[in-house]
């Protein structure tokens, strides 16, 4: 096996110098082949209230300029132990979501043809469809474990079917998830009545809020959620905004009582020996970000899935 190629080391290059790849790590031509490729989808099309999430990708990846290669919470050293390189954007059309869907979809399933696991910076939180749908064609329905302030699981907004907060539904109805195993973490604010929690219980959620979380901790929090995903092939997908605004204002619908940074990346680790085999992170909108608050929380979020990749890769290698 060729020794992965990681980072730009920093005490030659300073990190505030040089191309912003995320973590500073090579462009996906550069290597001969990726276990972790790390893709930015610049679209905001289906947002409903604030725009901006398009400039997401290179904001998180401006943010990750400071990440190191060991990660002491997990013991994983994740740019060493496995490929992971930066394989750009995927350029999608602003004008046409139905068109930007499709083109998202077939990328995902290009980068992941010999079997290279993604790690997806949005974007709104539009773009999880395509990526749940490439992941299902890989590996069959998914269980999805999602970090929101908000369910997303809407039937329509305007009459339109595809939107940033309907992508769990569409996901339930095609069929591209695992409806054991669905989980939201993080949910808070107003509904729009009561029927949403319903309609959501009946899809096959399971609801963890962001109060349960200040309550019971993040250990008990992980633990949960590890006894519902079992040994499936499980999908994380992460809207920054499940975070409170003070730890991610930069977001397009931010809700007050949310989690906090901490909380956040301990649940993740919590989860280390899952089958984790893809992930997104999205709806940063660094128009409304404040001393890269929200992208450098992002950059952590996505580092963390990444070092989690890592874990995952070596329980497979010890199983074989």
């Amino acid at each position: 096996m060729t020794e992965p190629r990681g980072p730009v080391d920093s005490s030659r290059v300073p990190r505030f110098a040089g191309p912003a790849t995320f973590a500073r790590l090579p462009r996906l031509d550069e290597v001969s082949g990726a276990d972790v490729a790390v893709v930015g989808v610049p679209f905001d099309g289906g947002v409903s209230y604030r725009p901006g999430a398009r400039f997401g990708p290179a904001a998180v990846r401006e943010a990750s300029r400071l990440l190191r290669p060991y990660h002491p919470g997990l013991d994983v050293s994740p740019f060493a132990t496995q490929q992971v390189a930066d394989a750009g954007d995927i350029a999608v059309n602003p004008f046409d979501i139905g068109e930007a869907i499709e083109t998202i979809q077939d990328a995902a399933n290009g980068l992941q043809a010999d079997g290279t696991r993604l790690v997806t910076i949005g974007g709104d939180h539009t773009i999880a469809l395509p990526l749940l749908r490439a992941a299902a064609q890989r590996h069959g329905p998914v269980a999805v474990l999602h970090f929101d302030a908000h369910l997303d699981t809407w039937d329509t907004y305007f009459g339109a079917e595809h939107t940033h907060g309907t992508p769990f539904r569409r996901a339930v109805e095609e069929g591209v998830v695992d409806t054991s195993a669905l989980s939201h973490v993080g949910t808070r604010g107003p509904l729009y009545g009561k029927q949403d929690l319903t309609e959501d219980e009946k899809l096959g959620f399971g609801i963890v809020t962001s109060a349960d979380v200040y309550r019971r901790g993040a250990d008990e929090v992980a633990d949960q959620l590890r006894q519902r995903i079992g040994d499936r092939p499980l999908y994380i997908s992460i809207d920054i905004d499940c975070l409170d605004p003070a730890h991610a204002p930069g977001t397009g619908t931010p809700e007050a009582g949310g989690l906090t940074s901490r909380e956040l990346l301990e649940i993740l680790r919590g989860l280390a020996g899952c089958r984790l085999v893809g992930a997104d992170v999205v709806e940063v909108a660094p128009a409304y970000d404040h001393a890269e608050i929200t992208s450098v929380a992002a950059s952590h979020v996505a580092y963390d899935l990444i070092s989690l990749l890592a874990l995952q890769g070596k329980r497979e290698t010890a199983d074989e």
